[in-house]
């Protein structure tokens, strides 16, 4: 009997990859978005049948954070996350045979800005500000359905590395265009994980029927962004990079309309859930990811 994964949001850079991954797996894939070609978010009778004696949910659906924080984008980030939730909630709860997991994103911004501790599912510190609030209003919007069939999984994500797409694509064009040297002080710490382990944490958490709850997902090691530069020029061959200064960012992130908080914000986050579970990382150093997405 097929295998079926329904996949909300899928037409991002981690839904195409988790798409191409599922399909390899023997699985058939549904894709809800806003695009014509799949299952539209307005259709709930096609989304409850599309639900119905699915394997897992995933939904990765919310408007990228990669733009500046005015009043409308504001809006969007925060509505775009809750609202798509609700739909599938509502869905489920209409379903006869709901799938037995439900995998919500989440960020693991949640946590705030640290530098003299990591932090982990138990002990991180909530921070403040506006992403934090999104982020803690999408668990709650996920938390907040009762479904007894289903377990529940919010996955605190670090900033997600791969080779079509994402956060690599502009850092390494800040690289080749000489401008690969610290960002503001270089001492803020960048979590990170490669897009291949999210994937196979999916497969973790669905195999393992007593999980449930959020889970960091990040690589074990974090670097400071001042490693993390100096490893993109060494696999990028650009022995050296003009360093960025908070003003400068400032003055660029208005031009580039996005948010100084994606570089500055010091993200130091371990996945202590899902090592004391025993998931091994194929990508558990920032060198190994680099070399298998950049040749």
């Amino acid at each position: 009997m097929e295998r079926k994964v329904v996949l909300a949001g899928g037409t991002g850079f981690i839904g195409r990859y988790f798409q191409k991954k599922f399909l390899e797996e023997g699985y058939e894939v549904v894709v809800i978005s806003r695009q014509d070609k799949h299952l539209s978010w307005l259709d709930h009778t096609g989304i409850v049948d599309a639900l119905d004696g699915a394997d897992i949910l995933i939904n990765l659906a919310g408007k990228s954070v990669n733009c500046r924080y005015n009043k409308r984008n504001k809006e969007e980030i925060l509505e775009s996350r809750i609202e798509t939730t609700q739909i599938l909630g509502n869905a489920m709860l209409a379903c006869e045979n709901s799938p037995p997991l439900w995998i919500n994103a989440s960020t693991a911004t949640i946590y705030r800005h640290a530098k003299d501790r990591p932090m982990t599912e138990a002990d991180g510190d909530i921070g403040t500000g506006f992403s934090v609030e999104v982020a803690k209003a999408w668990e709650q919007s996920l938390f907040a359905f009762k479904l007894p069939r289903t377990r529940q999984v919010a996955l605190r994500t670090a900033i997600v590395l791969g080779e079509d797409g994402g956060v690599m694509t502009p850092y390494l064009n800040m690289v080749r265009l000489g401008l690969g040297g610290v960002q503001g002080s270089g001492e803020q710490m960048f979590s990170w994980i490669h897009i291949e382990d999210l994937f196979r944490i999916v497969l973790f958490l669905q195999d393992r029927p007593h999980l449930s709850g959020v889970f960091n997902c990040s690589s074990p090691n974090p670097v400071s962004n001042r490693e993390l530069m100096a490893a993109l020029r060494k696999n990028a061959n650009r022995p050296t990079g003009f360093r960025a200064p908070g003003w400068m960012l400032e003055m660029g992130a208005a031009v580039i309309r996005t948010e100084t908080e994606l570089v500055l914000k010091s993200r130091w986050v371990i996945p202590e859930r899902l090592q004391k579970e025993g998931f091994e990382f194929w990508y558990a150093t920032l060198d190994k990811a680099l070399k298998h997405i950049m040749h």
